[in-house]
């Protein structure tokens, strides 16, 4: 098995609290390594997120059938950013509803949250109502134009 074929199998695991959305696709797979073990490393989304024991069950159960010892570690020596979402986690995330968060090239500013385009009807004329929403990644949203509350997932 060589880390190619490890990927494409992990994109069958998705975001316990998005499941629209693979984890590789949220960037989250930092590191695959094919030895006498698998040894996959992951970054989520944030240190506290309540999914991290999920994930880690749900890539052993994916590898599981392989027949090699599966090894998951969780590490934040390089802390996880929203540009790590590929383009077609971005599509998920606004199919499940969750606008997704633009990508930045420099210092991430706060008023990125302030302009966020309706993941319902694509309207710019939103505001912000809460930067703390059900999860420390989202924030949540209303959308002037539609009238839906909607959540971001924060651009980090």
């Amino acid at each position: 098995m060589n880390k190619s074929q490890i990927l494409s199998m992990l994109k069958s695991v998705t975001d316990p609290e998005i499941p629209s959305v693979s984890i590789i696709d949220l960037g989250i797979i930092t590191s695959v390594e094919c030895t006498d073990e698998i040894i996959v490393t992951m970054t989520p989304t944030f240190v506290g997120c309540p999914a991290i024991d999920v994930m880690k069950s749900d890539i052993e159960k994916t590898l599981s059938i392989l027949d090699q010892k599966v090894t998951v570690l969780v590490n934040f020596d390089e802390p996880w950013n929203s540009n790590r979402i590929s383009e077609k986690g971005k599509v998920a995330l606004k199919k499940f509803g969750l606008a997704p968060p633009p990508e930045y090239t420099t210092v991430l500013d706060l008023d990125i949250l302030y302009n966020v385009a309706c993941p319902y009807c694509n309207s710019k004329d939103t505001n912000l109502r809460n930067p703390f929403g059900p999860t420390l990644c989202r924030s949540i949203h209303y959308c002037n134009e539609c009238m839906q509350a909607f959540e971001q997932f924060k651009p980090v």
